[in-house]
Parts: C-alpha cells; sequence; structure tokens
C-alpha cells in the first residue's frame, strides 16, 4: 500500500470557518435588520458552527439515530426515546444560545433577528436537532391563547437551559416542545382528524386517538389537535402530568425516514391521555396556526441554511481540487454554476432574515403572505441547488463521508412540511384573498425597489395580470406563489445587495435568460465578484 496509495488531490476538511460572521450576505443581513452588536454576540457560536467539534457531533448524531424503548426490563411501558450524547450537545448548543424561545422573552428589540441569524448559521451543522428547536420556538405565541398555561409554562419554554429528561415540568430549568396535528387518514388536512376530546370534571379533557407524525416525542410539551363537540380543537398536552405521573403517550414506533435521521418522529397513540383546552373549542385550527405560521420562517431559515452548507463544501471543493491541469474554481463553467448557486443561496438569506425582522418589528400582515410565498419558493427551490452544489464534488459528493448526501436527503424536508407545495401555494391566494392588507404590506415592501430595475417592473406587471383573472387563480397558485416571492427575493437584493449580485439576480430569475438547471447565468455575468462574496472567511 505504500507504494500505490499515495493520497494527493484531496480537498482539506474544511474547519476554521465561520458561517455567521463569515458569510458577507447573512452578516450584511444581520446588522442591516439589527445591528453590529447583535452580530457580535453570535461570535462564540459562529466559530464552534465551523469547527471540527461541531462537525463531529453532526456526524454521529446523524450515524446514530434515536432509539425507541416501549418498555422497561419488567414489562412495564416507559414510551421513551435515547439518542447519541452528541445530539444532547447539538440541541444543549442551540438552546442556551437563545435559538429556541428565549426572543420571546427577551427585552432585546432585535432577538428574533438575532435569533434567525444563529439559527442559519448553526444548524448547517446538522439540520435535524432543529426540528424540536423550531417547535418550542413556535410553540410560545400559541401557547398565549391560555393565558393560565402560558404562565405556568413559558417561563421553561423561554429559558436559555437545555434539561434532557421526563419530568414535572415546572420543575425543570428549560422545556422543550412539539406539536401533533397530523393523522393517518386526513395528513395536512386536519379538519378529517377523528382524535377525540371528552371533558373531564375537573377542567381537563381526556383524549383518544392516534397521531401519524409527532416530532421529538421526549418533549417535554405537545400543542395536539382533537375533537370537540364544536369542532377541532387545540390543547396541551404534557409528557409528566403536575402530580408528577406520566401521562398516557403510546410510542408506537419511530419513522424511518429519508432524511431528518437524527431526529425522531413518531407515531403515538392516546388512550385517556389528560390535556388542557388551548383556546376557544372547536377554534383549534386558528389557535395552532399561530404556531404553524411560526415554523414557516424556520423552513426558510433551515431551507437557506441547507444552500449555503452545500455552496459553501462546493466551493471550497473547487477552490482545492485540480482536473484538467487547473483548479476546478478557476474553469469558466464551473465558476458559473457556483456563482449562480451564489446567488441563489443569497436571494434565500436575505428574504429568510427579513421575515425575521418582520417578526421584531410586529409586521404581522407582511408576514402572513410574505412568510408563505417564501416558504413555497425557497424550501421548493432547495432541492435543485443542493443537487447541483453535490454534482460539484463528483463521485466524492456521492459518498457519505463527503456530508453531502446528508444535504441531498435534507433538502426536501421543508417543502413537506406542514403541507407540500400544493398546500401553501393554495395558501398564498388565501392570505391574498382574506386580508387586503397583507397583501398591500408585501407590494409596499417590492416597491420600494419599483424603479431601480425595470426587469423587476416588468415582473410586478407580470404579478398583477397574473391575478387579475380570478376564475384561473387555483390552477396557476405556484406560478403566483413563486413570482410574488422571486419580487420580493429582487426588491431585497436590488436594495441591499452589492450590484453583481442584484443584476445577476434579475436578468436570471425575472428576464428569462436562465436556464433548467443552474450554471446557465449569460455571458458576460462578473462570476469572480459574486464568488469572492461567497467563500466563507475564516473565524
Amino acid at each position: 500500500m505504500g507504494v500505490t496509495h499515495e493520497v494527493t488531490n484531496q480537498v482539506p476538511p474544511l474547519v476554521g470557518h465561520d458561517p455567521i460572521a463569515g458569510d458577507a450576505a447573512l452578516a450584511e443581513a444581520c446588522v442591516r435588520h439589527a445591528d453590529v452588536t447583535t452580530l457580535d454576540s453570535l461570535k462564540a457560536l459562529g466559530a464552534l458552527a465551523g469547527s471540527g467539534q461541531a462537525q463531529e457531533w453532526g456526524r454521529l448524531a446523524n450515524e446514530n439515530p434515536p432509539r425507541l424503548r416501549t418498555h422497561d426490563r419488567y414489562g412495564h411501558r416507559v414510551d421513551e426515546v435515547e439518542f447519541h450524547p452528541a445530539w444532547h450537545d447539538l440541541m444543549r448548543t442551540a438552546v442556551e444560545h437563545g435559538l429556541a424561545g428565549v426572543p420571546w422573552a427577551s427585552p432585546e428589540p432585535h432577538a428574533h433577528v438575532r435569533r434567525a441569524v444563529g439559527y442559519l448559521g448553526w444548524t448547517q451543522v446538522e439540520m435535524g436537532h432543529g426540528c424540536p428547536v423550531t417547535m418550542t420556538y413556535a410553540a410560545v405565541p400559541a401557547l398565549r391563547a391560555a393565558p393560565e398555561l402560558a404562565e405556568r409554562y413559558e417561563p421553561g419554554l423561554t429559558a436559555p437551559a437545555y434539561e434532557f429528561g421526563l419530568a414535572e415540568p415546572t420543575g425543570k430549568r428549560g422545556l422543550v416542545a412539539g406539536m401533533g396535528m397530523t393523522e393517518k387518514q386526513g395528513g395536512s388536512d386536519v379538519r378529517a382528524n377523528t382524535t377525540r376530546a371528552v371533558p373531564n370534571p375537573d377542567g381537563t379533557c381526556a383524549l383518544t386517538g392516534h397521531k401519524w407524525f409527532t416530532s421529538a416525542p421526549m418533549s417535554d410539551l405537545f400543542l395536539v389537535l382533537a375533537q370537540l363537540p364544536e369542532g377541532v380543537s387545540c390543547f396541551l398536552v404534557p409528557r409528566v402530568l403536575p402530580d408528577g405521573t406520566r401521562n398516557v403517550f403510546r410510542l408506537q414506533r419511530l419513522k424511518d425516514k429519508l432524511g431528518d435521521r437524527a431526529n425522531a418522529s413518531s407515531e403515538v397513540e392516546f388512550e385517556g391521555t389528560t390535556a388542557w383546552l388551548v383556546g376557544e373549542p372547536g377554534r383549534g385550527v386558528r389557535t395552532i396556526i399561530e404556531m404553524v405560521n411560526t415554523t414557516r420562517l424556520d423552513c426558510v431559515l433551515g431551507s437557506a441554511a441547507t444552500v449555503r452548507a452545500a455552496l459553501t463544501q462546493a466551493i471550497h471543493h473547487a477552490r482545492h481540487r485540480r482536473a484538467f491541469g487547473a483548479l476546478l474554481a478557476d474553469q469558466p463553467l464551473m465558476q458559473n454554476v457556483l456563482a449562480d448557486l451564489a446567488v441563489e443561496s443569497e436571494a434565500a438569506t436575505a428574504l429568510a432574515v427579513r421575515l425575521a425582522a418582520a417578526v421584531d418589528a410586529g409586521e404581522s400582515d407582511f408576514l402572513r403572505l410574505a412568510g408563505a410565498a417564501a416558504k413555497f419558493w425557497v424550501c421548493k427551490r432547495t432541492p435543485t441547488a443542493v443537487a447541483e452544489a453535490l454534482e460539484v464534488l463528483g463521485g466524492n459528493g456521492y459518498v457519505e463521508e463527503s456530508g453531502m448526501p446528508r444535504l441531498y436527503r435534507q433538502a426536501p424536508l421543508n417543502s413537506i412540511w406542514e403541507g407540500s407545495g400544493n398546500v401553501i401555494a393554495l395558501d398564498v391566494l388565501r392570505a391574498m384573498g382574506r386580508s387586503s392588507a397583507s397583501l398591500a404590506a408585501v407590494r409596499a415592501e417590492i416597491d420600494l425597489a419599483r424603479g431601480a430595475d425595470a426587469r423587476l417592473d416588468a415582473a410586478v406587471g407580470r404579478l398583477a395580470a397574473e391575478l387579475a383573472d380570478p376564475e384561473q387563480l387555483p390552477v396557476r397558485a405556484r406560478r403566483i406563489a413563486g413570482l410574488l416571492a422571486l419580487c420580493l427575493q429582487a426588491s431585497l437584493l436590488l436594495r441591499h445587495a452589492p450590484a453583481e449580485v442584484a443584476d445577476t439576480f434579475c436578468a436570471t430569475r425575472l428576464d428569462g435568460d436562465w436556464g433548467a438547471v443552474l450554471g446557465t447565468l449569460p455571458g458576460g455575468t462578473p462570476v469572480g465578484a459574486i464568488l469572492g462574496r461567497a467563500r466563507v472567511s475564516p473565524v
């Protein structure tokens, strides 16, 4: 082996970089919507995210998925899930750095932007643990529909403390939350749910039924939908009751998923499970939609993070790998591919952080429509972008050790979560139709760049034409949702990104000179300047 096994032309490990402050697009978005102090507060998290230690945590958590223990050695039901220690390292880091419920209790004016920027950078390490972090973040505003329950549990949900293990929630330093909506007969159609709630004399309810997808089942609390005589209602279900006894929460099995393997997703059976009503009876969808709408922000953030992680790997590979007598990074067609990916990544990042800024500012009308459109488009684009980045690595990218297959398997998840592309595109139409204030808010945001580029102005005109024929709207919902998101991205880039990035985006995404695959930028595109900006700087 000593004679034949000389290792040459292999790319060194990608370590020692900062995916937060070292990412120009992300750092600038943070300062733009918050301030330099906010960015500086994430310095330690960024350094850890680019370290070899964090990458090893991500690898170990992914390669050692959670295990279900339904019974102990004596035959008693325990319904517990065991995680690799690396999972707990990832969770502890995320929670202690304020990426879960902390912003809802923070007095800082930019708490949600800070959290979003940290989430986008940190989840590049391993996306699976982002799910319970997101659920905890999203549970807080929904739980406030029941002030007494919020007073009891919100301190734990907003604490920067991670304490794994089933115990009475108010006795723990920090809490993690989950959600149980989906049932096997209904999927996204939650009004078809059959789980029943029967009122108890003490004011609680007893739930009986099943949930087809319950993520992170070792969480402390869950928001769950069930049927009362008044209709679908929302309930709080703790794993451990106030008297310290275990609630009935039967874990039937863990899902064997395409990606997100470090995170446990389960099927749960309720049999007289104790629950507390959240919000009004029969208004459960309206109550839990507050949580769902909040998770849309993290779907966009997580997808932007996945694209950015793939782009970073692709650029790193191209800067060290030689083929046909030259570095890949110096070859014109490869530069075209990488620059196209970089533009895609920056547009996703800019829109994601803008959504977080809207949470800080209380721009609910803007969020209702912009969040839905961004969730549709950014999440839909992610598998395409990751596949192209994987191809940059060639056969090495197809090998599990590169980390690219994990990103590729993860890429479709956020587009499916809550409802696939059709569900979200139709919700874009609902947001436009039910609230003229939402459409007005999004149009106002786009109009901030009107006149700056004729291609954006033309795209806005096409969007208006699409909306002019209401009878044909449902069949064109995807087209409308995508065009709306593109106009938002273009407006942001024209106002805030370097001219070469904004011009390339408008020339390709809005003007039609863009192929069915990435890497088809027109001749004369300043690919060098775009790639120089896209490189992640070291710590």
